[in-house]
């Protein structure tokens, strides 16, 4: 059996490496505008460069109203939009009242191979301030290749996948579920905390 070393002595001889811990707040931070949510995000808010997953239990949850605080603030800003491949048509007056800058919003009609390629284009290009995408059975391979897209265009990545999607493990720096009965989001991964015990209400929004 090996000998019993102090912690405090390897970490004085330097014997193993002691990280940091994850700052709560940050001078690159992106709140969701959500105070409930932001609470329970060590970045109180959404990682920034990331890519965030949204996991819903069905299309019409209203899980676009997550966003809409942030993707008005970053149109404000006037920083561009791209909706790719989204299952419907966004309501415009929906996003109009929410706040969103519509002359800042593209919507890109795509197939889910082309889906894919476009919002990674789009994230590692610099110029979006945030792009969202539907894709079909993304690997995981696809879905890192997002993340590093994100963390290169230091741009926000959101990614809507079924409910289904939460047994699989992914790169995605956050994971949200949005559950139908009550409708409440849950985080299931949060990079640099643990997920909180509980579920936050969902925005009182009009649905997407």
């Amino acid at each position: 059996m090996g000998a019993v070393v102090a912690l405090d002595q390897l970490l004085a001889e330097r014997t193993i490496w002691r990280g940091k811990a994850p700052a709560r707040a940050s001078s690159r931070a992106q709140p969701t505008g959500l105070a409930a949510l932001d609470a329970a995000l060590p970045f109180a808010g959404w990682p920034p460069a990331s890519l965030s997953e949204v996991l819903v239990a069905c299309d019409g949850l209203g899980e676009l109203s997550l966003l809409w605080p942030t993707l008005a603030r970053l149109t404000a800003e006037g920083r561009p939009v791209v909706v790719i491949g989204p299952p419907y048509l966004p309501y415009a007056p929906a996003w109009h009242l929410a706040g969103v800058a519509l002359d800042k919003v593209t919507v890109v009609h795509a197939d889910a191979t082309r889906a894919m390629w476009a919002a990674e284009q789009c994230l590692r290009s610099s110029a979006c301030g945030a792009v969202l995408c539907w894709p079909k059975n993304p690997t995981d391979q696809a879905l890192r290749r997002l993340q590093v897209a994100s963390e290169t265009g230091h741009a926000l990545g959101f990614v809507f996948r079924p409910e289904r999607a939460a047994d699989n493990p992914s790169p995605a720096a956050l994971r949200l579920h949005v559950q139908a009965h009550p409708r409440r989001v849950r985080v299931l991964k949060c990079r640099g905390a643990n997920p909180p015990p509980h579920s936050i209400p969902m925005p009182a929004f009009a649905l997407a």
